[in-house]
């Protein structure tokens, strides 16, 4: 059967585990695996752009944020800030004595953004990350990843359904497809983002 839906998902694995008496369970595969398909997959489409105004020393990043990408400063002149280490950021406000200005380095503290020199006032920037895939719900039934790659999520949610069932010999077959079809989205996202690129014709001048 097609699985587009969040409820054709669910029969879906029941089907597979030949199980009918698994509907209050599987829910619970499909989040741990949604939780599992977070931390594996970096595809394009999990890209996303945030506008956001730093004002202090930290700033709060996106709930939905998985990984930064990269981030720069707008208005005026576009000013790239660079990614250092929470012990390069505190060696430079220990030898700067906490200077303040127009922010160019960024460290990631706890669920924040630290931000050095600390702004002397508002800063509009812009944010490219990976954000986390809409989780499925009876309200949210499909996303991007459920069109596209459903295989991804059925070998993810089996994964989880084998210790529950005290299945562990199957663990490693669910397993195994459930990493072939990762490794593919990944790669499929990453040639995507140089094609069309072609080969490029030069040409000679004469003479």
């Amino acid at each position: 059967m097609a699985i587009t839906t969040y409820s054709e998902l669910q029969s879906s694995i029941a089907d597979y585990l030949n199980r009918a008496d698994l509907t209050s369970v599987v829910p619970t595969f499909i989040d741990l695996a949604e939780a599992q398909i977070n931390r594996d997959v970096r595809h394009w489409q999990m890209e996303n752009r945030a506008t956001t105004t730093f004002d202090g020393r930290y700033a709060t990043r996106p709930s939905d944020w998985i990984m930064t990408q990269r981030m720069h400063l707008t208005g005026g002149s576009t000013t790239a800030m660079t990614l250092i280490s929470q012990q390069a950021m505190a060696e430079k406000r220990m030898t700067a004595n906490n200077a303040s200005g127009k922010p160019l380095f960024y460290s990631h503290s706890e669920s924040q953004f630290e931000l050095y020199p600390t702004p002397d006032q508002s800063y509009t920037a812009e944010v490219l990350y990976y954000q986390k895939i809409p989780a499925l719900t009876d309200s949210n039934t499909s996303n991007w990843l459920l069109s596209y790659a459903p295989d991804v999520y059925l070998y993810g949610s089996l994964i989880h359904s084998a210790p529950y069932l005290a299945e562990d010999g199957r663990t490693s077959v669910w397993a195994s497809m459930y990493q072939a079809a990762v490794d593919q989205l990944n790669l499929q996202s990453e040639t995507s983002k140089t094609s069309g690129a072609g080969l490029k014709l030069r040409v000679r001048g004469l003479g």
